[in-house]
């Protein structure tokens, strides 16, 4: 795991201090960390399908739990307890469902508890610099089928390696 390339996911997010923010596969809870660091009255809800994630994730970020400004929830994007607040900005770092395959029930479940304004960003480093550009044509082409219109995709040259971020917002259903 790099913290360089989840310190540059969080970066792009343009977190404001009373944001509500959905991290969807928050792993070890690094970037839960990080985004955690911005807020001041807003909260994060990180989830993740792993019980030794979940746990790593726990450890942490205790004190920010007893806060009462991270929550987090071992669950399946699709059947996550998401309550019924809209989220500002939803946070996916390598999360597989969203970089192949069919992602439109986790997509759907995203959109239904995003804010109008909101955004999302899906995030990744391929194993392979030269997939960046597949990957987020895939994402950018899921996203758009599934009720998302996409605002930028931005990559970077870290000494991780290349990542990218597909940034995306609900579309008005109106």
């Amino acid at each position: 795991m790099s913290s360089e390339r989840i310190a540059w996911a969080v970066e792009r997010l343009g977190i404001r201090p009373r944001h509500r923010v959905l991290e969807a596969g928050c792993g070890h809870g690094v970037a839960v960390s990080l985004i955690a660091e911005r807020l001041d009255g807003g909260v994060v809800l990180a989830i993740d399908r792993s019980p030794r994630m979940i746990e790593a994730a726990t450890r942490r970020n205790a004190a920010r739990i007893a806060a009462g400004v991270v929550a987090l929830q071992r669950a399946e994007l699709a059947d996550a307890d998401l309550g019924e607040e809209p989220f500002d900005r939803v946070l996916a770092i390598h999360l597989p469902v969203l970089q192949r395959g069919d992602p439109a029930r986790e997509l759907a479940v995203l959109r239904d508890h995003m804010a109008p304004d909101a955004e999302l960003h899906v995030s990744f480093r391929p194993h392979r610099p030269a997939e960046v550009e597949p990957i987020a044509a895939h994402v950018r082409g899921a996203l758009e089928a599934n009720g998302f219109a996409v605002a930028r995709v931005e990559t970077a040259d870290l000494a991780s390696g290349r990542v990218a971020s597909v940034v995306g917002a609900p579309r008005d259903s109106g």
